[in-house]
Order: structure tokens, then sequence, then C-alpha cells
């Protein structure tokens, strides 16, 4: 009988966001996406922000996405781990701290539109940055102190602000000249630890972390976890120049209609 209650409850509360099946099918495509994303496969970590964004709205669309992004950590930092370059995470990680509490006390303080506009802005930003680092294929970036802390600060605001952290710290270890799998393995990492350490802000200062998203949050991360597989199974084989213009474009867009819409 009380597994009777709990399984009611449970559906009641998944119920209570009113979703669509179109919503459905795009928040299971967006935590695939992220499954391939902390996989190794890089590029498409706005999406998945973009569709959470536009499915729950800005805000809260943060803290359903960061339980999934520390589950799929899990099995990053699991699966790479021998390939972790700590030096390069000691450097990043207290300026991301920084970071993180500045994105805390900002994004506390204002009001949703304000928010939308923000995240807007930091996807427009990191497109432009991606552009700019593809085209530039033989990228020397400055390795002094002033390079590392910036990078950390800006990571740690960005992934605080909307979880879109990804090009800046792209952008760092592209300075570092990281092998593919140490790239991949540090990233978890740092990643890992950061999105812990944001946790109980969302839990008790933003409130975006509940239980009614905790629930669907269980419902979705079996679909994280197939899709971290998958792209365990391919990251070696994949092609990346179409591919990567392709997320580009639909990641500008996205980021446009966000500032505007």
């Amino acid at each position: 009988m009380l597994q009777e209650i709990e399984l009611l409850t449970f559906i009641e509360i998944l119920q209570s966001y009113h979703l669509t099946a179109l919503q459905w099918i795009a928040i299971c495509f967006a935590v695939f996406l992220l499954g391939l994303s902390k996989s190794g496969i890089k590029g498409i970590g706005i999406i998945i922000v973009i569709i959470l964004a536009f499915v729950f709205g800005e805000k809260a669309s943060t803290g359903i996405l960061l339980p999934m992004l520390i589950a799929a950590d899990i099995f990053a930092v699991v699966y790479y781990n021998r390939h972790t370059q700590w030096m390069y995470i000691k450097k990043l990680l207290p300026w991301m701290v920084v970071g993180v509490l500045v994105g805390v006390w900002i994004g506390n303080d204002v009001s949703e539109v304000v928010f939308k506009r923000i995240m807007a802005l930091i996807i427009i930003g990191s497109v432009l940055i991606m552009v700019y680092t593809e085209n530039k294929k033989s990228l020397v970036l400055p390795k002094h102190i002033a390079f590392s802390s910036t990078a950390g600060f800006l990571a740690g605001f960005t992934t605080m602000i909307g979880n879109l952290a990804g090009p800046i710290s792209n952008i760092y270890f592209l300075a570092t000249r990281l092998p593919k799998n140490e790239f991949i393995g540090t990233a978890a990492w740092l990643f890992f630890i950061i999105n812990v350490f944001k946790l109980p802000f969302h839990f008790f200062v933003w409130h975006t972390v509940t239980t009614e998203t905790l629930i669907l949050n269980t419902t979705l991360i079996p679909v994280v976890i197939l899709g971290f597989f998958i792209g365990a199974s391919i990251v070696k084989l994949i092609s990346n120049l179409n591919y990567r213009r392709f997320i580009l474009i639909v990641t500008a867009l996205g980021g446009i209609l966000m500032l505007f819409g």
C-alpha cells in the first residue's frame, strides 16, 4: 500500500510540470546530449542549456540540470580518472570557486528577465569564442597566472549562472596542449568538484533544486547514462568539422532567440 502511495505521488509530481509529449522528447534529447558531452564529445553543452531553458525557464533549468551533470560527472571521472592532470585543476579551482560565489550573489538578486539576458549574452559570447578557436588552428595562449585566474573566474561565474563554462574551460585547456584523454579526464574532475560545490547554493539560496526537481531527475538520469556510454564508444571515431559548424549555427540562433524572446 505504501509503495502504491509513493508511486502515485511520484506520478503526480511529474504531472505537475504539465509537460507535453514534444517537451518530453526535447528534454530526453537534451539529457542524451549531456551524456554524450560528458563522454568527451565537446561542443554540445550550450544546446543542452538552451533546450532546458526554453522548457523550464532560465533560472529554474540550472537547478534541474545540475544533479544530472553531477551524475554524468561521476561516470566521467571513473572512466577517465587515470588521465587526470591535477596540476591544472589546482590552478583553476580556487578562481572558479570565487566565480561561483559571485554568480550566486548576482543571480540571486536579479529578475528572471535580467537572468535570461545574462544567459543569452554568455551563450552568444561563448559561440564567438568557439568560432574564433575553431578557425585559429594554431592557437597559442598565455600561461601566466593572470590567464589561468581570469579563465577560472569566468568559468566559475558562467557555470553558476547557466552551466555554461565549457567554452571558457576549453580555451584554457587548449593553451595547455593536453592530449585528448588528458583533456577529458582533467575537465571531468574539475567540473565534478565545482558542480558538487554549487549544489548547496541551488538548494538553500536559489531554491532551484527541490524534491520535485530531483524526482524529475530520477526519470532522466538513465538517458544521461545511455548517452555517456554511447558517446564513450564513438569518441575516437567522430568527425568534428561539419558537426561543430552545425552546433555553432544552432547555438547562436538559440542565444539570439533567448536574448530577444
